[in-house]
């Protein structure tokens, strides 16, 4: 039986005041969950989100499952909506490499707890997966060539 690829979360974020001469305010990501939970804290949320999981990060999925706090990683924008900027979200991934790609891109990644309910479901589909790096053997090729143009 193949595990689902993908499921509907919702994003929770919180605009927090500042006292700067810079900016007034900023968007912080508070929370993230199935989607239809109830999103504690958040000012604005972002739901049907999609979290699709991809067979070639499943090494990227265990990476962060074994960690002492698995997280879920947003990648968003801010955009402006109705003459406010607010954030957009572009991406939900568990995957570090995707999460480490996006933020070298200059993309806004910010991380929150993965839901428990979620970590089994990803458990399976890396697992089912993951095929380990192939054990690299020795390459003669360079003492071979030497002896051919010896003779």
């Amino acid at each position: 039986m193949n595990p689902p690829q993908a499921v509907v979360v919702a994003v929770g974020f919180t605009r927090l005041t500042l006292v700067s001469r810079w900016a007034d305010h900023v968007w912080r990501l508070v929370a993230m969950a199935p989607a239809g939970a109830e999103l504690a804290g958040a000012d604005l949320v972002r739901d049907n989100l999609e979290l699709r999981l991809h067979s070639d990060e499943a090494e990227n999925y265990l990476l962060n499952l074994t960690t002492p706090e698995p997280m879920m990683f947003v990648v968003w924008r801010l955009e402006d909506e109705h003459g406010e900027e607010r954030p957009t979200v572009l991406m939900v991934t568990v995957s570090y490499g995707e999460a480490a790609r996006m933020l070298d891109a200059g993309e806004n990644v910010e991380g929150a707890p993965l839901p428990p309910d979620l970590k089994g479901w990803i458990e399976d589909f890396a697992r089912h997966h993951y095929q380990p790096p192939e054990k690299k053997t020795k390459n003669k090729r360079y003492a071979t060539s030497r002896q051919e143009h010896r003779a």
